[in-house]
C-alpha cells in the first residue's frame, strides 16, 4: 500500500486551481518557452516570462505554507528550490544579444 502524497506545500495552489489545470499550464508554459526559442532573434522574448510565471505560484505556495501559515515545517527548502530553479531563466534572459552580422551585398 502506497503513502498518502504530502499535499501541505501545494494546498494553496489547489485553491485555485485543479492539478490538471495546473499541468496543462506547465504544458502551456513550456510549448511557449520552447516556440519562442524557434523565434528570430529579438522575437523570442516572451518564454523568459512565461517559465517564470508557472514557478513563481509555485515557490510562494511553498514559501506561504511554511510561513506564515506554518503548516509546513520544511516549506522554504523547496521555496528555495523553486527560486534556485528561476535564476537560470532570468540570468540567460537578461543576455545581450549577439550583434547581427551585416549583409554584404552589391552596392
Amino acid at each position: 500500500m502506497e503513502p498518502l502524497p504530502d499535499m501541505r506545500g501545494i494546498r494553496l495552489l489547489l485553491t485555485v486551481m485543479p492539478l490538471d489545470a495546473w499541468a496543462a499550464c506547465w504544458i502551456v508554459a513550456g510549448c511557449v518557452a520552447i516556440a519562442s526559442a524557434l523565434l528570430p532573434q529579438g522575437r523570442d522574448w516572451i518564454g523568459f516570462p512565461a517559465l517564470l510565471l508557472i514557478v513563481v505560484p509555485w515557490m510562494l505556495s511553498y514559501l506561504v505554507s511554511w510561513w506564515p501559515l506554518g503548516d509546513n515545517a520544511r516549506g522554504w527548502v523547496t521555496a528555495l528550490i523553486w527560486l534556485v530553479a528561476t535564476v537560470p531563466v532570468i540570468v540567460v534572459a537578461g543576455w545581450r544579444e549577439p550583434p547581427q552580422p551585416k549583409r554584404v551585398g552589391p552596392e
